[in-house]
């Protein structure tokens, strides 16, 4: 059938052009890029990234093609690319965030950038081709996610990425392939074969296998689909009786994708996305800054931060169980747990790459405000990002009462970084494993992505 959800999908991917991308909308995504090149190569010097490189260099050979984060000279095959790579963006939990919740970028790009070296020279995509493409994963992604209410809200069935990601990766390689509608169509089918993965592997060495999977799996969808596997038609649309995508959502109301052109608006256009300014979940952020507006007004009451006068720390939080850990033992764990994130950001004045080392989480004296920590959840404080908040109250001995709010951190759609900010960040995660002369190129290579003539040189 041609009037179908899916089938709209197919076509919106095959018709899309670099015409119909906004100014708006390429400086985004630009800045999404550059964001996850950086947070990939601080991600490749992490032991999850040297886990899953091992295991493609021991167990798979094949022709190798296809640049890994942070190691020079070191070439695997596209999907097998696709996959290390994007166990690298998310192994810190640093890479950006949609809303509704998911992570958009680390899906889509390591397929991207392994499938523009996979293709013969006479054929490499055109910088413009590569953004276009990038463009296409993002609004897949953000539309699917628009079909369930469910998605709203912090996640609690299946990690987004490993769902939406999945075909979001699948559509953006269709794209830079140049699949006709009919091989994209299936793309999105199979694509819905290979996705989705539990919660509850948050916070463990296995959650950033998701990002790894949905641009290693999305982009072998889009491979397979080129060599002429079929799929469900309608995989995208509502059929009574027959789980298709709705699988991963209790409600699913699908509506198709409007052509591209005058009439349709990328989700990017009007929804930006949130970067990290350090690494760790999302719903960290607001408490981190709640506890550094908190700290600043103990040290003008006490003079400086000490620990000894404080009774009781309250954290005032959304219910979302699995980032409520009152006593993290691993750098995933403290990653994502509330309590961590508050005490550290109290105690250190800030929090960055080594808060989460195995000395800083396992200190005495963070131990000790740990137990000082209480929870509550406010009926207001819900558990979604365009919504919930962050408070941090101290409780003195001395009967006084402090206390830090948060409702919209820097870095959040509603409070951008600025774009020194996010060079700064990038700088800094690239220069673990990039010399200076090598982070500059990529900053301009990224600046002016329409202008390259071989996305490949990315």
């Amino acid at each position: 059938p041609e009037d179908t959800v899916t089938s709209s999908f197919a076509s919106f991917i095959r018709a899309a052009r670099p015409e119909h991308l906004s100014q708006t909308v390429r400086l985004r995504s630009k800045r999404m890029i550059l964001d996850s090149i950086g947070v990939g190569l601080v991600g490749s010097t992490t032991r999850v990234f040297d886990i899953a490189l091992r295991y493609c260099r021991e167990l798979y050979s094949s022709v190798a093609m296809s640049s890994v984060y942070g190691k020079p000279g070191v070439k695997l095959s596209p999907t097998l690319a696709a996959f290390t790579n994007g166990v690298a963006t998310h192994s810190m939990d640093f890479d950006d965030t949609w809303h509704p919740a998911t992570h958009p970028s680390g899906a889509v790009l390591p397929a991207l950038l392994a499938a523009s070296q996979m293709l013969p020279p006479n054929t490499k995509p055109n910088g413009l081709d590569f953004l276009l493409a990038f463009n296409v994963g993002l609004e897949v992604q953000g539309r699917l996610m628009h079909f369930s209410t469910e998605a709203h809200d912090i996640p609690k069935r299946f990690h987004p990425p490993s769902v939406v990601g999945t075909l979001g990766s699948a559509a953006a390689a269709a794209k830079l392939l140049s699949l006709s509608a009919a091989q994209c169509h299936h793309a999105l089918g199979i694509a819905a074969s290979l996705a989705g993965a539990p919660m509850a592997n948050a916070a463990t060495q296995a959650k950033p296998l998701h990002l790894g999977n949905a641009a290693r799996l999305g982009l072998e969808a889009a491979l397979l689909a080129a060599r002429g596997m079929e799929a469900n038609p309608l995989i995208l649309d509502d059929i009574p009786g027959c789980s298709g995508f709705s699988a991963f959502y209790s409600v699913y109301q699908p509506k198709p994708l409007s052509a591209p052109g005058e009439q349709h608006e990328f989700l990017l256009e009007k929804q930006d996305v949130a970067f990290k300014r350090f690494p760790a979940h999302l719903g960290m952020h607001w408490v981190v800054d709640a506890a550094l507006s908190v700290r600043n007004l103990f040290i003008n009451y006490a003079g400086s931060f000490s620990p000894s006068l404080i009774r009781t720390i309250m954290l005032k939080i959304p219910v979302s169980k699995y980032i409520n850990r009152p006593f993290p033992s691993s750098e995933h764990q403290a990653r994502h747990s509330f309590q961590f994130n508050a005490c550290a950001a109290l105690l250190d004045g800030e929090v960055g790459l080594g808060s989460f080392s195995e000395s800083s989480i396992h200190r005495q004296e963070l131990r000790e405000l740990l137990d000082k920590v209480v929870v509550e959840h406010p009926e207001d404080n819900v558990a979604n990002f365009d919504k919930m908040y962050g408070e941090v109250a101290l409780l003195l001995h001395s009967g006084d009462v402090l206390t830090g709010k948060c409702d919209t951190f820097y870095g959040h759609w509603r409070k951008p970084l600025s774009k020194e900010s996010l060079l700064k960040k990038f700088r800094s995660n690239a220069s673990h494993v990039l010399p200076e002369e090598k982070i500059e190129a990529i900053i301009t290579l990224v600046d002016n992505l329409e202008n390259l003539s071989d996305s490949s040189q990315l």
